[in-house]
């Protein structure tokens, strides 16, 4: 190789190290790619920034508006909703369910987006048959990464692989080519989650049963019970006059307000109450303070404690209510305190507890940075609550009885799901290219009012985006140095005089194993144009190799960090890292042994 090509393999070897090292961001990595590609002239100006005008990345955006579209006017929450009602509380038969319905959504939306719509109908599910919620997530969780299998939209892979194959001049995938294949390790996948990966689950412990839960059942989970107070203001009381600004209670007690009782009634509706509010004489003060410092804020500033326990909340829930959150990638918090990322301003809630890979943080947690899989328990009004509930940077675990009777239903979903109905004809047809169906179906949404335009921003993933963007240039510089002609080289002389099928196991199971550690999407950037040259250099069709390329891009099942979705099963299913090891290297190398006897069938070599 020349000089040049080792430069290019040299910054493909470090682009990888840093992205299993998980240091840096995946999209500040992509741009320092594309700055290096630049000022190295191993490609043009041009070309280092094509990828940001790339096809492939115009439709993925334009999918990211459709599938917000969907989540706001509520058509998926009700497509959820069949599994309460299908499922009952055996476990088998709730899995026949819930996997083939999470695999069907995941074909047509975002598994990330499909898994945090289902987490909350999931923990509801458990909670109401018992079955502890460990034996349904990472089932859930994989569900979604194969249901990305099935259509040329299920995930960004599946594109890219189309992609590849077009800018080789070459007839790309279609919509429903991925269906059978997909379908057939789908199947084979459901088989082994339902009747075997059982006996590697964790047993855990069931959520109470029941049509819903008491508010004050969640802080006996994050160890909070002894830490909510309900005081009264004596006569003497320096608080007395005093606005709750003034008062401090935070500075000098780290305590937080929920609400002021004044003759029986709560006089702030919102949390955390109003800073102008006076304290008067009397007042029965609701506050979360830890044991140890409760004795030194009754005795500074006079005050009885009338009662105290996590049934308090039960008290008050006319008045706000307690939800658990999960963090999701996507929020601003992430990095940082609550005190810096401004919360209780921001949200108009409360962060009363901390839950981190399933156990409890230590009371005094204001100093800690949120983390991506962090559960919260916040407590507020409400409607900030509700909110909540729609923000696309977090995802609601538990919600009252209270709430959920109060959900919301959108005017919009009839146009929003017959807009995707349309869009899904279209690309089936073929009447358009996907480029231009996709992107008149994100206008339609927005142009519906399905997605307001601030939200339709909101809703790019810009991490993903400049992700890709950043891998297109790179397979061109691989192209520009010969670096990739040295790759097919070395791969076609080491698999000279094997059998095709070989060769197709050894691309998926690189796929594969790469993709347990970096963007399964950056993977197949990677790998595929590798993968075609290779197929071409032994005069045999690259389909299959493709198709075999973009399915092991979904097996990221091995390990927590796999996937956007594995995260966020970590937390709610009380997981250990060994726990994905165990169920997802079977599952792996199943879809190798599916993916080897139904790939040729239907692309043959």
């Amino acid at each position: 190789m020349t000089a040049d090509a080792w430069g290019v393999m040299i910054l493909l070897a470090m682009t990888i190290a840093l992205f299993i090292q998980d240091r840096i961001r995946m999209d500040l990595i992509a741009l320092m790619v594309i700055c290096v590609l630049a000022l190295s002239g191993w490609v043009t100006p041009a070309e280092a920034v094509a990828g940001f005008g790339h096809g492939l990345v115009v439709m993925i955006a334009a999918l990211f508006i459709v599938g917000e579209g969907l989540f706001q006017t509520g058509v998926a929450a009700r497509a959820g909703q069949i599994l309460l009602r299908m499922g009952g509380t055996n476990e088998t038969r709730l899995l026949w369910v819930l996997l083939p319905l999470v695999a069907f959504m995941s074909a047509f939306m975002s598994s990330t987006g499909t898994v945090a719509l289902f987490i909350p109908v999931v923990m509801t599910v458990a909670r109401r048959s018992g079955i502890p919620p460990g034996r349904l997530m990472i089932p859930l969780a994989y569900a979604s990464l194969m249901g990305g299998m099935l259509t040329l939209i299920g995930t960004p892979p599946n594109l890219a692989a189309a992609a590849a194959l077009k800018d080789a001049g070459l007839e790309p995938f279609t919509f429903f080519d991925f269906t059978l294949p997909g379908l057939a390790i789908f199947l084979a996948g459901t088989v082994y989650l339902i009747y075997f990966a059982r006996h590697l689950l964790p047993a855990g412990s069931a959520v109470p049963a029941g049509s819903g839960f008491h508010l004050g059942e969640l802080t006996d989970r994050y160890g909070i019970t002894d830490q909510i107070h309900l005081l009264k203001t004596l006569p003497d009381s320096p608080l007395v006059g005093k606005t709750v600004a003034e008062a401090g209670l935070r500075t000098r007690f780290e305590a937080t307000l929920f609400g002021i009782r004044r003759q029986g009634r709560l006089i702030s509706t919102r949390l955390p109450v109003l800073s102008a509010t006076r304290i008067h004489a009397g007042d029965e003060l609701l506050v979360y303070v830890a044991p140890d410092a409760l004795g030194t804020l009754c005795d500074t500033m006079r005050l009885d404690v009338l009662r105290s326990g996590g049934g308090l909340l039960d008290e008050f829930h006319q008045d706000f209510g307690v939800a658990e959150v999960l963090v999701r990638r996507s929020a601003p918090v992430i990095g940082k305190t609550l005190k810096e990322a401004r919360f209780r301003d921001r949200y108009g809630l409360s962060v009363i507890g901390i839950r981190r890979q399933g156990q409890p943080l230590a009371a005094q947690f204001e100093g800690t940075r949120i983390a991506f899989g962090d559960s919260l328990l916040v407590v507020g009004g409400w409607r900030h609550i509700l909110d909540l509930e729609q923000h696309p940077d977090f995802v609601i675990l538990e919600l009252p009885v209270e709430v959920q009777d109060a959900a919301r239903q959108s005017d919009k979903a009839l146009p929003a799901g017959l807009i995707v109905l349309a869009m899904l004809v279209v690309m089936a047809t073929g009447w358009l290219p996907p480029l231009t169906t996709s992107l008149l179906a994100a206008l339609a949404m927005i142009l519906s009012g399905c997605v307001p335009p601030a939200r339709a921003w909101q809703s790019l993933n810009a991490t993903s985006l400049i992700l890709i963007a950043g891998m297109l240039p790179l397979a061109q510089a691989m192209k520009n140095t010969g670096a990739l002609d040295a790759l097919v080289a070395g791969l076609t002389t080491l698999l000279e005089g094997q059998p095709p099928l070989l060769m197709l196991g050894a691309f998926f199971l690189i796929t594969s194993l790469l993709s347990q550690f970096m963007s399964n999407t950056a993977t197949t950037v990677l790998v595929a144009p590798i993968a075609l040259a290779s197929a071409q250099a032994l005069g045999i069709h690259p389909q299959p190799f493709l198709m075999g390329v973009a399915l092991a891009a979904s097996t990221a099942f091995a390990t927590p960090v796999a996937s956007p979705v594995n995260t966020l099963v970590l937390g709610p299913g009380n997981y250990r890292f060994i726990d994905f090891v165990k169920v997802g290297l079977p599952l792996q190398a199943l879809s190798l042994f599916v993916a080897l006897l139904v790939i040729p069938r239907f692309f043959p070599f």
